[in-house]
């Protein structure tokens, strides 16, 4: 391999685990495709890690490193002059004056890379190949990290991005106060989520503490086709409200909100484009702690890498260094699905993701089976190292997985075997000598010890720590006075409407007056509620004093159905806005409005933009709503699943998956019905046979004691003339004749035992032909069944004209 672009690990081990002069390197494309370090404590695994980390920084490959056990800030001990004064301040001088330990370890450090070929030069150049920092969430000892800052969405993400995001964020906050994280289940993670969704939708700003207010009066009425206060009812929702600003409240919890933004871009890169290693340690942090920063940082990361172009080079590299508990087989943490998303789809954009765990079944099953890259070290028990040779069975393409095994087996300290998927034998090997003084976990103490000196007086361009904590939280503000119960709203934020999307936001030749136009008397006037869900697409604005005329119809409809049995009615509601003199049901607007979107009472000091269609003239919605009803006629209709074969058909919103299995439950049915019939008359074949094999078998009985009388008899018979022949005379000849005879019957006896065996073989055959025949149409009939409810088609159910009622027709004014 050549040694431009490579990454040297270590010395290849002889067959006496004896090192050798053969370097062990890997292609940093490699780790495109993932690795996996798995080592018992002692094993050596930290120190593999460092080196590899080191390897890549060499390369000029940003490092992103989350530490759970704080390690890893090692990397940033590293001392070119070799001297004792720089050891000393991180020495254990347990036992040993302070200066002599400090010049044992810089001894130490110097035979040890001296051995490897390494000088002070290589070290320098590793120090100056990129700016390391050690972020510290949650503490003010190294860089803080502002995870909150998580709240707006990373720049040019994408819609599934956003969700991925939210989803991370949303998961990481309730994890923290213990509330279920289930993105799907449950009603915390739901409400939140649409809260947050919705502020980016509209380029609104929101914080935690806006979004804890927004629980206790949130500004939507609806999530899913549930009523807000049915799907979450109001003192529930206050009760979560209360847990997050107390959460909000913790004096703990102000240096969350300092520091750093969570900007990947800016921890792997600097302004200039030179690689960065940002080493985010958790050691001080609680398990929910942990949760919350890894979910949200590896969800950045999903984001940002999107972004990125596509390469088949390393681009950046991560490393977690203890992954227990983060992506465990069995269990679903926040943190396991970003680790998977990397996993499956990181190698397109270049970015590979390295998993260090003490213990296999820490990892699950699928993160096993998405790396490219193994390096095995020391196991503690068979069983992990068996789970280890399961786990690579689906990567390791034509390798002797027992041969593996056994090379597991045999490790020592320090030494690794590298299985990779590009080809090639496994190769066991031992780590060389870190550049950077394994010192081991550093303290928060000496964290800011150390970012403290680095940040002083080097050459490194670090992170500037905050001036300051960002505004502490209030509690949760009431509602605010006056507002209706189960309805309280916050006020939508005023923004001007984009250039030519609404009549809004252009200028109006129209004349204005005080004064609305009266439509005939049949038809109702309402004004729009600037917080309705849907008036932000219309262009309304909370403070909006030019009302301009639009027309809502509500449609009763009812879809029936007698092949399908469906009898569905629902309710339909559309806007026709901006109005003209020759409107259009085609032109309607599809909304979801209830009567609280519709106030009765008009604002005061408004002005009615006067519209060109006749608003005034009863002719004017009599034919919208002709011309709607005709409309909804020819196009509304509803589309469900049909199964033809099995005369099943899908209830309204039931999906494919759901209507499938219920084909497959009554496919099951039919085939058990089918296969009951032809075992019944297989039975009957069956029982025939098997008593003609008991009667052959008796037979069988029969001639086998018969023959066995028949031999007895003759054998005494020729005992007898045997004695005969020596005393002579006619009797002899008498008694030899009689032998055979009795020999004739004999054999002639056995030819039938062993006709009867034949027999009773050939029936014995019969049987099971016959018991294969039965279990051949058992499967045929499965299989047909199971195909047959795999066939689904689409079946449309049209509205009958009679099956149409216009409820609601009014004149409604909406304010811009």
């Amino acid at each position: 391999m050549s040694s431009q672009r490579v990454l040297w690990l270590g010395a290849a081990l002889d067959d006496a685990a004896q090192r050798t002069d053969t370097r062990i390197e890997i292609d940093p494309a490699d780790l495109t495709t993932h690795g996996v370090i798995v080592g018992m404590t002692g094993s050596g695994k930290t120190g593999l890690g460092v080196v590899l980390l080191e390897e890549a920084l060499l390369q000029q490959v940003p490092v992103l490193v989350i530490d759970p056990k704080g390690d890893m800030g090692n990397l940033l001990l590293n001392f070119p002059g070799l001297q004792a004064s720089d050891f000393q301040p991180w020495v254990d001088t347990a036992g040993t004056p302070g200066a002599d330990a400090a010049t044992k370890a810089a001894g130490t450090w110097r035979d040890g890379l001296a051995s490897w070929g390494i000088d002070g030069a290589r070290m320098q150049t590793l120090k100056d190949a990129a700016d390391l920092a050690i972020y510290t969430p949650g503490s003010t000892s190294g860089v803080p990290l502002n995870v909150l800052g998580a709240l707006e969405p990373s720049p040019d993400a994408d819609a599934e991005a956003r969700a991925d995001e939210i989803e991370a964020f949303v998961s990481g906050v309730l994890t923290l106060i213990d509330r279920p994280a289930d993105p799907v289940a449950g009603r915390e993670h739901i409400l939140l989520s649409n809260l947050v969704a919705r502020a980016w939708e509209a380029g609104e700003p929101i914080d935690l503490a806006t979004l804890v207010a927004q629980v206790a009066s949130p500004p939507i009425r609806k999530l899913g086709v549930f009523d807000l206060d049915t799907f979450f009812p109001a003192d529930q929702r206050m009760a979560l409200a209360i847990q997050l600003n107390a959460l909000l409240a913790s004096p703990a919890f102000a240096t969350w909100l300092e520091g750093a933004p969570l900007d990947i871009q800016r921890m792997l890169f600097t302004a200039d484009g030179r690689p960065r290693g940002a080493i985010v340690t958790l050691a001080h942090l609680s398990d929910a702690e942990r949760q919350f920063v890894v979910t949200l940082l590896l969800s950045k990361l999903v984001s940002w890498m999107r972004r990125q172009p596509g390469t088949s080079e390393l681009r950046a590299l991560v490393y977690m260094d203890e992954v227990f508990g983060f992506a465990p087989p069995t269990a679903e943490p926040p943190s396991k699905k970003p680790i998977l998303t990397i996993l499956k789809q990181a190698r397109a954009h270049g970015v590979g993701l390295v998993l260090s765990t003490q213990n296999p079944v820490d990892l699950d099953y699928k993160a096993m089976s998405n790396a490219g890259t193994w390096m095995i070290g020391r196991l503690q028990t068979e069983r992990d190292k068996d789970r280890i040779v399961e786990g690579m069975r689906a990567a390791a393409g034509d390798t002797d997985l027992g041969a593996l095994a056994t090379a597991i087996g045999g490790l020592g300290k320090r030494q690794f075997l590298l299985h990779t998927t590009r080809g090639g034998a496994p190769r066991r090997f031992t780590t060389r000598w870190a550049m950077s003084y394994l010192r081991g976990p550093l303290t928060r103490v000496e964290i800011e010890r150390l970012m403290q000196g680095i940040a002083a007086g080097t050459n490194k361009a670090m992170p500037a720590r905050p001036g300051g904590v960002a505004a502490a939280a209030g509690d949760v503000p009431a509602p605010a006075a006056g507002s209706a119960s189960g309805d309280v709203r916050a006020p939508a934020a005023s923004r001007a409407a984009p250039s030519g999307a609404t009549p809004a936001a252009r200028e109006d030749h129209h004349d204005a007056a005080v004064v609305a136009p009266a439509p005939p008397a049949s038809v109702p006037v309402r004004y729009l509620d600037p917080a309705a869900p849907w008036a932000a697409e219309l262009g309304a604005r909370a403070n909006g004093r030019r009302m301009e005329a639009a027309v809502a119809a509500r449609v009763h409809l009812r879809f029936d159905d007698r092949a399908s049995g469906i009898d569905h009615t629902e309710t339909w509601e559309c806007v026709w806005y901006p109005l003209s003199p020759h409107m259009r049901a085609a032109d309607a607007r599809s909304v979801d409005y209830d009567d609280r979107d519709l106030r009765t009472e008009p604002p005061q000091d408004v002005v009615y933009v006067i519209p060109d269609a006749g608003v005034r003239e009863a002719s004017f919605y009599r034919d919208l709503q002709r011309d709607l009803e005709e409309w909804l006629y020819r196009e509304r209709s509803i589309e469900i699943l049909r199964n033809e074969e099995l005369k099943l058909y899908a209830r309204v919103g039931e999906d494919e998956r759901a209507f499938v299995e219920r084909c497959r439950a009554a496919a099951d049915e039919q085939a058990d019905a089918e296969a009951a019939k032809l075992r019944d008359r297989y039975e009957q074949k069956v029982a025939r046979l098997q008593q003609r094999l008991r009667d052959a078998e008796r037979r069988v009985q029969e001639l086998d004691v018969d023959t066995r009388s028949r031999s007895q008899q003759e054998l005494v018979a020729g005992a007898g003339a045997l004695l005969s022949m020596f005393l002579g005379g006619r009797r002899s000849t008498r008694s030899l004749s009689g032998f055979a005879s009795r020999r004739s019957t004999t054999v002639r006896t056995k030819e039938r035992l062993e006709s009867a065996r034949g027999k009773a073989q050939d029936v014995e055959a019969g049987i099971a032909d016959l018991e294969q025949d039965l279990a051949d149409e058992l499967q045929a009939i499965a299989d047909r069944w199971n195909e047959a409810a795999e066939r689904v088609t689409s079946h449309r159910i049209p509205l009958d004209r009679t099956d149409i009622r216009v409820d609601q027709v009014v004149l409604l004014w909406i304010p811009t």
